[in-house]
């Protein structure tokens, strides 16, 4: 008896033995479990935390550009507002360039200019242009100005005024005209050039040299011009960025100091280039005709190459003394280039064509380096045509620097009018306004 009771106490005891022991294991294990489960959450909540970060910081770089550019757009806004409360600039002439600022070009009241001008007395007109006259006037602190006056009913004078306006304003060259100023008082628009006492080239060429006319360029006046001219031109193509493309380069627009330095002038047709090699702007089609490049008048596409056929125009009348374009001449003469370009690569008609006032005046070799110049620039593809840069540099060595081989004006000349004007060309790729 006492050994089944012994047995079935022990065997009691082994069985609370182990439930006990099972019992502290499950009671082991729960709190890893938990530990681990815990753990498991921790991660998942910093990685939603990390999310919810970088997009909060994401919405807020975004914000802080969003308000940087409405900052900088207030500010030019502001700018461009207060530079327009006296002249209102267009923003697409806008030019830019690396070397050098802005001129502070001076404002005049219009009743100065007519004081400067003798109440723009005819007595004093030097010139006549597209959009309206030029007066010779002495300003107040008695600097001699050229003074244009634009017709008021012109829309167009309006958008040349603040071509000009803005380009002179930014452009720097000893070899484009400067302006001193500007007038835009009321519905008046006036500028006010440097004032040129030889007048413009084309009064020259076509001068019979007597008393009261304009004196007759010889040889190496006409190169330093042809040269000055070449550099105005590589100014405005080669340094300033975007190009700027002239449009309207003639003779009439090629000005003369007391010394007969040459300056480019009237800037109201201009047109900023493409900043892409050989690139092009479509545009509505204006220049002189007899000067406007093939391409442009065909097609309304504008390079600084239809600058350059224009320049070898001008080079043409320098060597000929002919203008561009005269009906009256016999069949096959009345357009230069065409008469011309055969002729220029011909050493026997090459100094036939010459201008018969300069014979004797100049080496043939430097005759037939010029011609192949001309030739050159007025190719009828623009590609063929040479950069201004490499015309400068052929010029160059052609312009003889002698004492007393300049031309003096003399002391009873007058200016003429200028009657070739710059026009719109139909082409028929031309838009409703201007570009």
């Amino acid at each position: 008896m006492e050994t089944r009771e012994l047995k079935f106490n022990r065997n009691i005891k082994l069985e609370r033995m182990y439930i006990d022991r099972h019992l502290l294991q499950v009671e082991g294990s729960s709190p890893g479990g938990q530990e681990q489960s815990g753990g498991a959450n921790t991660n998942v909540a910093l990685i939603v935390l990390a999310i919810i970060a970088a997009l909060a910081v994401s919405v807020l770089f975004v914000v802080f550009l969003y308000y940087c550019h409405i900052r900088c757009k207030v500010k030019k806004r502001a700018r461009r507002q207060k530079y327009k409360s006296n002249v209102q600039l267009p923003d697409s002439t806008t030019v830019s360039s690396t070397s050098v600022p802005p001129n502070e070009s001076q404002v005049f009241t219009f009743k100065q200019l007519q004081a400067a001008t003798s109440n723009f007395n005819q007595n004093n007109v030097i010139g006549h242009g597209g959009f309206g006259s030029v007066y010779r006037g002495v300003l107040p602190d008695g600097r001699q100005a050229a003074i244009k006056q634009l017709d008021r009913s012109s829309k167009q004078g309006d958008h040349e005024f603040r071509i000009e306006v803005d380009m002179l304003s930014r452009l720097h060259s000893p070899y484009l005209v400067g302006l001193l100023g500007y007038c835009a008082d009321q519905d008046h628009r006036l500028l006010v050039y440097e004032y040129m006492s030889n007048g413009n080239l084309q009064e020259h060429l076509y001068s019979d040299g007597t008393s009261g006319n304009p004196p007759v360029l010889n040889w190496d006046t006409r190169m330093k011009i042809a040269l000055d001219s070449a550099k105005g031109l590589e100014y405005l193509h080669e340094c300033v960025t975007p190009p700027v493309i002239h449009r309207d380069f003639k003779s009439s627009n090629i000005l003369l100091d007391s010394n007969f330095n040459a300056k480019v002038s009237d800037f109201g047709l201009a047109k900023l280039g493409s900043e892409k090699i050989g690139g092009l702007v479509s545009t509505r089609v204006l220049g002189t005709h007899g000067y406007v490049a093939p391409e442009y008048a065909l097609t309304g596409h504008l390079t600084t190459k239809s600058d350059v056929y224009s320049y070898g125009v001008v080079l043409l009348e320098l060597l000929t003394g002919r203008v561009p374009v005269d009906m009256k001449r016999p069949p096959g003469q009345g357009v230069l280039v065409s008469w011309a370009l055969p002729r220029l690569t011909d050493r026997d008609k090459l100094v036939e064509m010459v201008d018969p006032v300069m014979q004797g005046q100049y080496a043939v070799k430097d005759l037939i380096q010029v011609a192949a110049i001309a030739a050159m620039c007025v190719q009828p593809e623009a590609d063929y045509r040479p950069l201004m840069t490499d015309v400068v540099q052929s010029l160059v060595p052609l312009v003889k620097h002698k004492k007393g081989s300049r031309i003096v004006s003399t002391p009873d000349f007058q200016h003429r009018m200028v009657t070739l004007k710059s026009s719109s060309i139909d082409s028929g790729s031309s838009g409703a306004g201007e570009n």
